[in-house]
């Protein structure tokens, strides 16, 4: 090999090698690897096919050759050998194809060569450079080749090396941002480099200012639930590392202060990320809100203390009238055995309702709450409701206001009955001194509003938001508790809504309540 010849593919192999170094597109590096090629082999042309995802080869670069016949190159990657290494790689009738397309694009190409590029032990690429005299590829013009070659496969290589790994990073990313679990990552100085949008909604710490600061800055606690948070157990000595790897994740549960001063229930586990030799790289910790358990835990203490009670109750008096009227030696008059089983049926009733409103709220949870649509006139409804209590109580005075053209509805008579007598049933529950109790109904252009009114103890402003929510009860202020389980408002809400309307109330302490409901009208059909 000539000395110019040496030292002009010595400088092309320093080029391409400064250029892979500067992590310049792949484009590029194949363009000066093809360019390098045919310059010094006295070529007039090359190109450079690489292997696809389903096993095929495309052309991903060419030189020297026109780009609109770049087609009729095609056939050149036929027949290419799969398991041939670099000294037996060799083509099929690679000099009869160059001639037909030599023949079909009118291009005096008369030789060719073409070297596989490997990546290990993969043939990922075949590297062709053309001529247009006769004069034959030589085994050491083939050598200088095959370094171009190589360098064009490590270019392609370290492409998908990155392709990969900017495709991971991608992947986790989005794994990250829109995972529903908060996450973040901390540096051996537990200094926060990674916090995802979920954790920044949990917490809300704003993504850019929660990065970089200490991971006591972020996670604060109002109230551990476990033994201890991350900053003790490190001063502890987690994660201590022991022949079997590294100590298990840390969790901690606990209320969690929000930034803005707020409170949420969470709980975080840690893990920690070793080097080989056992030094902390990371720490990782995944945040899950587990406000909804802790509320469904609530709900089920609340549950099971409200039925114990409530259910007992009534059982406890239907066993002891029961018990009393059935004593054989007592000889019970008329009156007395009438009013002892009028006490049974009352209490088999409230048996009864307890029973169908834990069956109403189940269906609710579930979805299954049906409803039988038909025209409904509130007012007469409304009526019904009052005469029903009015047996119930004399130290009330119930009554309806409706006016006298007030429209009908479309709904489910039972269930806006229902709500109907949950209202009132507060209404009496919570005036124990007795009082007015008003059903009043109000026409809008688009919705008629039913509205509740007692002269009771009133609804606290901070209690009035949870008065709807399951099993919730407001006590007396002067310290009796509420009867019932809490189910009524809960329904009448759910029912109101199935409707299409609204539920809200408005009261005052000691000066009573007003429970308001809105259903659409029924233009069509008004009376």
């Amino acid at each position: 090999m000539a000395l110019s010849l040496r030292a002009r593919h010595w400088d092309y192999l320093l080029r391409i090698g400064q250029a892979l170094t500067a992590q310049l597109d792949l484009d590029t590096v194949l363009q000066m690897v093809l360019k390098a090629a045919v310059s010094l082999l006295d070529g007039q042309g090359g190109l450079i096919a690489l292997r696809q995802p389903d096993g095929r080869f495309a052309i991903r670069a060419v030189y020297g050759l026109p780009v609109r016949l770049q087609d009729y190159f095609s056939i050149l990657l036929s027949d290419i050998p799969e398991r041939a290494g670099r000294s037996d790689f060799l083509i099929p009738d690679l000099a009869r194809k160059l001639r037909q397309v030599a023949l079909e694009t009118a291009l005096p190409l008369r030789q060719v060569v073409a070297l596989p590029m490997f990546a290990g032990r993969d043939l990922i690429g075949v590297l062709y450079v053309f001529r247009v005299h006769g004069g034959i590829f030589t085994p050491e013009e083939r050598q200088i080749l095959a370094t171009f070659a190589d360098q064009a496969a490590i270019a392609v290589h370290n492409a998908q090396l990155y392709h990969q790994l900017a495709t991971e990073k991608r992947r986790l990313d989005a794994i990250l941002q829109y995972s529903a679990d908060g996450v973040m990552v901390l540096d051996p100085a537990q200094r926060i480099t990674v916090f995802n949008r979920a954790l920044s909604e949990m917490t809300r710490w704003p993504v850019a200012e929660a990065l970089g600061r200490h991971h006591d800055e972020v996670i604060q606690w109002y109230q551990l639930e476990t033994e201890m948070d991350l900053s003790r157990a490190i001063a502890g000595g987690w994660p201590l590392t022991t022949d079997a790897g590294p100590q298990a994740p840390l969790y901690v549960e606990g209320d969690l202060r929000q930034r803005d001063g707020g409170r949420i229930s969470v709980g975080i586990t840690y893990a920690p990320l070793l080097d080989r030799e056992g030094r902390l790289v990371n720490i990782i910790g995944n945040v899950r809100d587990i406000s909804r358990f802790r509320e469904a835990d609530r709900l089920k203490n609340t549950f099971v203390s409200i039925i114990s009670h409530e259910l007992k109750t009534p059982v406890t008096i239907i066993r002891g009238y029961a018990e009393t009227l059935s004593r054989p030696e007592a000889e019970w008059d008329k009156e007395t055995l009438r009013e002892g089983l009028a006490v049974i049926v009352e209490e088999a009733e409230h048996l009864n309702q307890l029973i169908d409103d834990l069956l109403d709220a189940s269906r609710l949870q579930a979805g299954a709450l049906s409803l039988q649509m038909e025209e409904v006139a509130l007012d007469q409804l409304a009526e019904r409701v009052v005469q029903r209590f009015r047996t119930q109580t004399d130290k009330h005075d119930i009554a309806t206001r409706f006016p006298p053209d007030f429209p009908t509805v479309r709904g489910d008579p039972r269930r806006l009955e229902q709500v109907l007598n949950n209202l009132v049933s507060n209404a009496i529950k919570y005036s124990p001194d007795g009082g007015r109790i008003r059903i009043r109904g109000r026409v809008r252009p688009d919705e008629v509003v039913v509205t509740v009114t007692d002269e009771g103890i009133g609804i606290p402003a901070p209690e009035q938001s949870r008065i709807f929510e399951p099993f919730y009860r407001v006590d007396d202020p002067t310290g009796r508790r509420a009867e019932g389980v809490g189910l009524g408002l809960y329904l009448a809400k759910a029912i109101v809504e199935a409707h299409g309307g609204r539920i809200w109330v408005e009261s005052e302490p000691g000066k009573g309540s007003a429970f308001s409901f809105t259903l659409p009208r029924h233009q069509p059909n008004e009376r």
